[in-house]
């Protein structure tokens, strides 16, 4: 078992949810960077999403993709994120999950960018244009570097959908709230408690939802019938707001995630501490 499935089982004994916090590597600098990671598990953050810019984002809201544009002019490159995660290793064990697109990683070189994250300390990748019909060819490597492979499934998804990425997914399931990109969306409609119990009783493995996460509130609905909530946009936004002004950067920071940290009690242990 890897970091990500410790914490989880680790966050099942107390009761909780796990609070996955993405930024985007690089954004505003890599040094910045490994820092924010750090301030964003002493708040509460369970495990870190790692986003690697790309040119050409699909997935991502104007938000994120402006983050990415940041940090390409910054002169981030994959080799330098995973440095990064090196440099956050030394003070950490903190999960920390790759999201990015498929090309910087085929560029790399699949084997050796595989064994690379791995001795870096990267514990699982999210491949957002990479479908499990694609994927064989990319997990020879990733499962013999002992890295998961966590993957994205919609509300959309069919039983066949959810029947094959159960079949390739480790680490946990990604189950994007919405159609459409990310971004902040205040007044989201939650019903994917029955998707999210087919997906764990098919994959076996905990569900994660992400996409417009933002607030304490919606935190406290996915904790009623997942097992984390994957909060990126709203933090990417206060980055942007502070950029290289580091103090009040994480003043910011610090609040938003242990407010959010708070709302990650199971519905059972809530009423718990009510009643005493």
């Amino acid at each position: 078992m890897n970091r990500i499935t410790n914490k989880f089982n680790e966050l099942k004994e107390k009761g909780r949810i796990a609070l996955v916090a993405y930024i985007t590597a690089g954004d505003p600098s890599l040094e910045l960077s490994k820092d924010i990671v750090l301030k964003l598990e002493e708040s509460g953050a369970d495990i870190i999403e790692l986003g690697v810019p790309f040119s050409d984002p699909m997935a991502d809201g104007p938000v994120i993709q402006l983050a990415s544009e940041r940090a390409l002019e910054s002169g981030t490159t994959l080799k330098g994120v995973l440095d990064t995660v090196k440099r956050i290793r030394e003070l950490s064990q903190v999960p920390i999950i790759l999201f990015g697109y498929y090309n910087p990683f085929f560029h790399y070189g699949l084997k050796e960018f595989s064994e690379d994250a791995a001795e870096a300390g990267v514990d699982g990748i999210l491949v957002v244009d990479l479908p499990p019909e694609e994927v064989a060819e990319f997990k020879v490597h990733t499962d013999k570097a002992g890295l998961d492979i966590v993957f994205l499934l919609a509300p959309t998804s069919t039983t066949e959908r959810v029947e094959l990425i159960s079949s390739y997914a480790s680490g946990f399931v990604y189950l994007v709230s919405v159609t459409g990109v990310t971004g902040v969306r205040p007044d989201m409609n939650y019903s994917l408690d029955a998707l999210a119990a087919q997906i764990k009783s098919t994959s076996g493995l905990p569900v994660g939802v992400g996409f417009g996460v933002s607030s304490a509130e919606q935190v406290e609905k996915i904790a009623e019938y997942a097992d984390a909530a994957i909060v990126g946009s709203a933090i990417v936004r206060i980055i942007e707001r502070h950029g290289s002004d580091k103090d009040n950067l994480f003043e910011e920071l610090s609040g938003f995630i242990d407010g959010l940290s708070g709302a990650c009690n199971k519905p059972g242990l809530k009423m718990k501490e009510k009643a005493q």
